[in-house]
């Protein structure tokens, strides 16, 4: 893949610096991990969003339920001792 130029002003250059080396990275490796971290996030907030949706709709939560057994009981007690 080729690089290419990204302009930033000076004082964002320097807390990218100071964040990558921080973490032991070169500004571009970092970039790429915070690309990536970002890009799972989005994943997750979009998967979360559809989760709550399908879990809203009537009867999904019986079926899953009927389906795979309820959850499971406890399977200890949480009572404390004095």
């Amino acid at each position: 893949m080729a690089d290419t130029t990204v302009k930033i002003d000076d004082t964002t250059r320097d807390i990218l610096r100071e964040l990558a080396d921080a973490q032991g990275l070169t500004i571009k490796d970092y970039l790429a991990r915070l690309a990536d971290e970002k890009q799972q996030e989005r994943a997750l907030a979009t998967a979360t969003a559809v989760f709550r949706r399908v879990i809203n709709e009537p009867g999904i939560m019986e079926a899953f339920d009927a389906e795979f057994g309820g959850l499971p009981p406890v399977a200890h007690s949480t009572r404390q001792v004095a």
